[in-house]
């Protein structure tokens, strides 16, 4: 019998070879012969997270525009302290609207992030963008003119900023200039302001980005799938840092008559604050909200050589479809569940050590049970488990939504607290998570995922975790 040379601690001992696996044998009636009965061994494999630190991807800084403010820290105070963001609109007469109310920003300045001119031509979907990103680059240590963003390799930096509806202000504006008064009076801005990619091409002009630079636009799952690109083009070695995430402004008469039409909001225009309502029986459709929230993404290696503060980890995350309805969930939540399990996996996490998980919970009838279908699919055990819904508080920022939940996700992992799921009168029973109903709670986060998804059944999940090194 041959032996094997084992490395030990005293140098090498000899050590016969293991038995070879014998399957238990079967006998076949038709040709009277013995027959081996292959077996396959069930052997549990642990999860593991990535350690080169080339391909490890590490949130360095976050910038938002929203409708409590453009300052991270005040965004997540008000999310903690349980406001409502939601008011009835007045940036156009919604009175014949069934729908009067969103999460409209007011008072919102570009002053010194963005010059005058532009500033004037710009659809909201842009400057909200240009704004965000240059904000989350300033908490990264790279101010515009900076010496520290002089030092970047600019072709290994790049920009992927999604929306869902585009500059739809200029888009509105420049049909109804064809319609009354024909096509010589479309500005020249008409195609450059209102298609989806311009932000990300705007934001790398700006700062030089020269790497990677698109948009992907899949509705409400924008942001995340945005950060799964940009994490992706990180791990293989193609950049060093990237800003992702996602923008919206759609809270103009075509954006809400549009979603009127879909019969998707709620109208509960005699209390507005209270109208998101995840998870509460008497929910009845979604509230528009509006912002954009943008990540700094870059791989440990070059966050170290910078030797910039980490804020927190980025785990892994998965994209997938329903391949089911253009805008109803799967009843029985397996798209969502599948892509829930492909992005643990993606970042080497075993169900058990997920204890937070930020909702897309619209607070729409269907999509709300759905979606704890198929949560309730994968974590088997709620105990433990922090479930909570932001658009209670800002509403429903549709290819933003994932990008300033992305930051309260953050947030909840450095500040060690959860913010509440407001408006949480008449639970539904069949809710068994801790969904931190009306007021915040303290929370050691381990682990945390954030889910988006989106008309066509585009469905996202990403995960976080507090950086260890």
């Amino acid at each position: 019998m041959q032996t094997l040379r084992v490395p030990t601690m005293d140098g090498l001992r000899l050590q016969p070879p293991a038995p070879p696996l014998v399957a238990p044998a079967t006998f076949c009636r038709r040709c009277s012969v013995r027959r081996l009965r292959p077996v396959r061994a069930s052997v549990a494999v642990a999860p593991r997270r990535e350690t080169d630190p080339k391909k490890r991807v590490v949130i360095t800084g976050m910038g938002l525009v929203s409708v409590f403010g453009n300052n991270v820290d005040e965004y997540y105070e008000k999310l903690l302290e349980g406001v409502s963001g939601i008011g009835l609109i007045d940036r156009f007469d919604a009175s014949k609207f069934p729908t009067r109310f969103a999460g409209q920003i007011r008072g919102f300045s570009s002053e010194g992030y963005i010059d005058g001119k532009n500033d004037r031509r710009l659809d909201d979907c842009l400057r909200y963008c240009l704004v965000s990103g240059k904000k989350a680059l300033e908490s990264s240590g790279l101010a515009i003119g900076s010496e520290a963003l002089g030092k970047i390799d600019k072709v290994r930096a790049g920009v992927l900023v999604g929306t869902g509806m585009g500059g739809l202000t200029v888009f509105s504006d420049g049909v109804q200039a064809l319609i009354e008064k024909g096509h010589r009076k479309i500005t020249p801005f008409f195609i450059p302001y209102s298609i989806t990619n311009m932000g990300s091409a705007l934001l790398a002009m700006d700062i030089g980005f020269m790497g990677a630079n698109y948009s992907i636009s899949t509705a409400c799952a924008t942001s995340n799938y945005c950060f799964y690109a940009a994490a992706n083009h990180i791990r293989r070695g193609e950049a060093d840092i990237m800003l992702a995430g996602g923008t919206e402004a759609a809270i103009i008469p075509i954006g809400i008559g549009g979603f009127v039409a879909c019969r998707a909001l709620s109208q509960r225009n005699d209390d507005p604050q209270t109208a998101s309502r995840p998870w509460d029986k008497d929910r009845d459709g979604f509230v528009m909200g509006e912002g954009a929230g943008i990540l700094v993404m870059e791989s440990l290696e070059h966050a170290m050589k910078r030797d910039v503060p980490i804020i927190a980890e980025y785990l892994g995350g998965a994209v997938n479809c329903d391949a089911y309805h253009m805008t109803d969930p799967r009843a029985d939540g397996f798209g969502v569940s599948s892509c829930i399990k492909k992005s643990l996996e993606d970042a080497g996490v075993a169900p058990e050590e997920v204890n937070y998980i930020n909702a897309h919970a619209t607070s729409t009838l269907a999509g709300d049970l759905a979606e704890i279908n198929a949560i309730n699919q994968v974590f088997k055990n709620p105990s433990g488990i922090k479930i909570n819904a932001t658009k209670s508080m800002i509403g429903h920022c549709l290819g933003a939504s994932g990008g300033l939940e992305a930051i309260a996700t953050v947030k909840a992992i450095t500040t060690g607290w959860v913010h509440p799921s407001i408006n949480q009168f008449n639970p539904e029973p069949s809710v068994e998570f801790d969904t931190v109903a009306n007021t915040k709670q303290q929370h050691e986060v381990n682990v945390a995922i954030s889910n988006s998804f989106g008309f066509g059944g585009h469905n996202s999940v990403v995960a976080f975790a507090p950086f260890k090194p």
